[in-house]
């Protein structure tokens, strides 16, 4: 088993990662307040993980039910939430009982939102099933749901108390699924980790095949980079937003089209080359190095052009993005392929010729 640790002080807390860890309940035992909690889990995790998590935390004297919700970024949303307060009601849920979100990153940010919000606050523990929420929406408390304007606009900052990756989880996980969580991980490459990117050029096919020990490695190394910049600044004030290349536009695309047509990760990586290329508009970047990146993204699986929107219609999307300020759109951009940087200097024109370059 490896260990990041999430340094916020009194907040701290640790990543744990390796294989067979769902089952061993004394791992989570320390991060319980009391020994109640509530799995919240989806309709395609549970029948999968929810009963060795329920049994492994049974077996250390852990009361734990399960609340089961339906399964989609579709379902990100408040008829979701309100179905874990009603879950959480009815069972007479205290402060102290101890929220376990079992499943990917929609699973995880309802249930982290739930309990931020839940009697003001109750402890949660964050035990992600998808690579893309392992490397990723697990670690850094963020937490929300989605309104139909725009992707995450409801939330909070609120931290779990554990993060428990287990790899063998992602025996199970559909190819689609594994493709999309590699684009979050190929963003780490990108925005402050060329050594990284550079490594996952020579063990991308090695990923994909599900190598334990390749797979085990691109969890740690994202984590470690998500860790650093959290704790440099947790909400997101400055260097966190970093984090979001290619969001924006990849946004842009999920609410465009309908949450969960496209995949988070798909999104994302299509977003990531327009906001590649608009780099190389701005002089930033050279050809070959946005060629290098997208060769990646191909190699990955991940679509590099995004759907017919129509430029003007990314652009009223991307207005509704956190990262807006005084009604100016700033984006994550690349001064060079491993070093980020949030600008607002780019132009409508030159935002829609990035965009018009890399659609359908």
């Amino acid at each position: 088993m490896r260990s990041v640790e999430v340094n916020l002080g009194s907040r701290a807390y640790p990543i744990r990662i390796g294989r067979a860890l769902l089952g061993q309940g004394e791992l989570l035992l320390p991060y319980l307040k009391t020994r109640k909690a509530v799995i919240v889990s989806n309709e395609v995790v549970a029948p999968l993980y929810a009963d060795t998590l329920q049994s492994a935390l049974e077996a250390v004297g852990v009361k734990a039910t399960r609340i089961v919700l339906p399964d989609g970024e579709a379902h990100k949303d408040w008829p979701a939430l309100n179905q874990i307060f009603d879950a959480l009601l009815s069972q007479h849920a205290e402060r102290s009982t101890t929220l376990i979100a079992l499943g990917g990153g929609v699973t995880g940010d309802i249930t982290g939102f739930a309990a931020a919000t839940y009697q003001r606050g109750m402890p949660f523990i964050q035990i992600p099933t998808t690579l893309l929420a392992q490397v990723d929406s697990s670690v850094g408390g963020k937490t929300a749901i989605n309104h139909p304007l725009g992707k995450n606009m409801i939330g909070a900052f609120y931290q779990p108390r554990l993060v428990l990756a287990d790899i063998a989880t992602l025996d199970t996980l559909p190819d689609r699924e594994l493709k999309a969580g590699l684009a979050e991980v190929i963003k780490y490459g990108l925005i402050r980790d060329l050594p990284f990117f550079e490594w996952l050029e020579a063990n991308m096919d090695a990923l994909l095949a599900r190598d334990p020990a390749a797979l085990t490695y691109a969890v740690e190394r994202s984590c470690e980079n998500k860790a650093e910049v959290v704790i440099a600044d947790e909400t997101e004030q400055g260097e966190r937003a970093t984090l979001n290349l290619g969001h924006t536009f990849g946004h842009a695309i999920e609410t465009g089209l309908g949450y969960g047509v496209w995949l988070h990760g798909e999104a994302i990586a299509a977003g990531t080359i327009m906001a590649l290329d608009l780099s190389r508009r701005l002089g930033w970047l050279r050809d070959e190095d946005v060629e290098r990146a997208t060769r990646l993204f191909v190699r990955a699986g991940l679509p590099v052009r995004g759907p017919a929107l129509g430029a003007d219609r990314y652009i009223a999307l991307m207005r509704h993005d956190k990262k807006v300020a005084e009604g100016k759109l700033r984006l994550i951009l690349l001064k060079a392929l491993g070093r980020a940087v949030i600008d607002g200097s780019a132009s409508d024109q030159a935002i829609a010729a990035a965009i018009e370059a890399h659609c359908e």
